[in-house]
């Protein structure tokens, strides 16, 4: 028997797209395509029934979520055009960590004239994406202005659904536009919990600490959606003052609430977070949780090393000047 590598490419195609059960180990073969391997591909797609393409698509954006080697780009940006919503919507998120900016005018359209809402939140959310990479500094600027133009036109578009503008609004959160704040404010004024829970998020993907005492006060929310927004939100914004309300959101009754709290300290980072985390390290039981006290040790350990290594990299730098 041939080994997977060695199987011919119409076989794997063959396999994955009639193939009973669905061989997800050949989902593997798909990556980095040739232009002729993406050819036959895109001939076979066609052929494969609607059920067994969202699956496919579905699993694409889940390995890509969990492994960073792996390259289906290709196939994502083919079914940015499928004729279902979910196949669309699974390509989106597929596409999360892309830095290939010829893709915004597509997602962009998607946004502005899908007929699904779904596939226009999940457009939405990619675009954020494109917004970040600007502020970090891995894009240049000049790719911010259509984005960030094309989300403040649908967020004040009357007859936007909500779920939409709530996606907007949260992409909009990290660009360093004027008119962001007041959006902000006017969201999180305007009574809708929706609404709320979105302002809340983008406060803290602005990373403005000018919300810093509006996201404390969410932690002790009666909605659990909205304090584990709060938590997370406090995580980005960074501040230690949010240690002690974040110890209690760790024995919050929800699950999700807890999660967010623990993530959240991995982000804030300092003594206090740090021995709160290793106390949790050796007292939590519940599986979950205790993948995500690990999870955010490893990422201050990250960032200590970090710190390490640049304060190093300072005294080499005195002594050879000394």
């Amino acid at each position: 028997m041939k080994s997977e590598e060695q199987l011919p490419f119409a076989s794997v195609l063959d396999a994955l797209f009639t193939g009973d059960p669905l061989p997800i180990h050949l989902l593997y073969r798909l990556s980095d395509m040739t232009a002729e391997e993406m050819t036959a591909f895109q001939v076979g797609w066609t052929a494969v029934p609607t059920p067994r393409r969202r699956v496919i698509v579905r699993h694409l954006a889940d390995l890509t979520e969990d492994n960073y080697v792996v390259d289906f780009e290709s196939v994502f940006w083919d079914c940015l055009s499928d004729s279902d919503e979910q196949v669309r919507i699974a390509a989106l998120d597929g596409l999360w960590d892309t830095t290939d900016t010829r893709l915004i005018a597509p997602i962009i359209q998607l946004l502005q004239t899908d007929p699904a809402d779904d596939v226009r939140v999940a457009a939405a959310a990619a675009l954020a994406h494109f917004v970040l990479l600007v502020e970090w500094g891995q894009l240049p600027e000049r790719f911010a202005p259509p984005i960030v133009t094309v989300l403040l036109a649908t967020y004040e578009k009357g007859e936007t659904a909500v779920p939409i503008r709530r996606a907007t609004l949260e992409a909009l959160g990290a660009a360093n536009h004027p008119r962001i704040p007041d959006l902000i404010y006017e969201a999180y004024e305007s009574g809708d919990e929706g609404l709320q829970i979105s302002a809340v998020f983008a406060m803290g993907a602005s990373a403005d600490k000018r919300w810093l005492m509006t996201v404390l006060a969410e932690m002790d929310s009666p909605d659990p959606e909205m304090r584990a927004e709060a938590a997370r939100a406090s995580g980005q914004l960074g501040s230690t003052d949010a240690v002690s309300p974040l110890e209690r959101l760790v024995e919050d009754e929800d699950l999700e609430v807890q999660l967010a709290a623990i993530e959240a300290l991995g982000r804030i980072g300092g003594d206090a977070a740090h021995n709160l985390l290793l106390r949790l390290s050796e007292e939590v039981e519940n599986e979950d949780l205790l993948a995500a006290v690990n999870e955010a040790l490893e990422e201050l350990s990250l960032f200590t090393d970090d710190f390490g290594l640049l304060d190093f990299a300072e005294t080499e730098e005195e002594e050879d000047y000394s």
